[in-house]
């Protein structure tokens, strides 16, 4: 299978439980919720998204025709040493393209892998850190993993029966939005009502890394 990545960098990881962990940040393009279009913006399945999934023109990015030439990519970019190494796999929707080729070729290169997704499609086996993000709206069949990440304020959905999902960990993000304050009152104020809940930051954005 090939693979169409929008852009691969080295860089610290900026959210959830394993912020500040040294990263190869990996990001295919194409999402299953929204086409990337600003056109298409208020007819999708998720009108918030603040990434750019479209192409493979990002810097590290490209078209790979096999798991091993992508894997080899991920491994020149962090460069030497194989202490902890870490790809953190993103998009758009990398369920889209991640696959079990794609899953044994990092871990032979000695990476652990972590994956953000939506949920709307089973993820992959093998994966090391499973973090679910779900989207009000849509049907979320991947009801387990490692961390769910909820960005909030969200209309329809309800926190309480996220709960009743399979995590070890549930975060609550702020939605980076022009209304930036109102949605950081609103994370602190779910995460003080519900303790189960931890308070996420995007600190990349806060220390200026990509």
């Amino acid at each position: 299978m090939s693979y169409a990545v929008k852009e691969a960098f080295l860089t610290l990881q900026g959210e959830g439980v394993q912020a500040g962990s040294r990263a190869v940040f990996l990001r295919f393009a194409g999402c299953n919720l929204w086409s990337g279009r600003e056109q298409d913006r208020a007819s999708a399945q998720c009108n918030f998204c603040d990434t750019d999934f479209v192409g493979t023109d990002g810097p590290g990015g490209g078209k790979f025709a096999d798991a091993a030439t992508l894997a080899s990519h991920v491994a020149a970019l962090w460069g030497e040493g194989t202490e902890r190494r870490l790809v953190v796999i993103t998009g758009g929707e990398p369920m889209l393209q991640l696959d079990v080729d794609l899953v044994e070729a990092l871990h032979a290169q000695g990476f652990r892998i972590a994956v953000e997704s939506n949920g709307t499609l089973p993820a992959t086996a093998g994966i090391d850190w499973l973090c679910i993000s779900p989207k009000a709206g849509t049907d979320v069949v991947q009801r387990c993993g490692d961390e769910l990440k909820l960005v909030w304020p969200q209309a329809g959905i309800e926190p309480a029966a996220l709960e009743e999902w399979d995590f070890g960990h549930f975060l609550v993000q702020p939605m980076d939005c022009a209304e930036r304050e109102a949605s950081h009152d609103a994370a602190i104020a779910l995460a003080m009502e519900r303790p189960r809940w931890r308070l996420s930051l995007q600190a990349h954005k806060v220390v200026g890394l990509k």
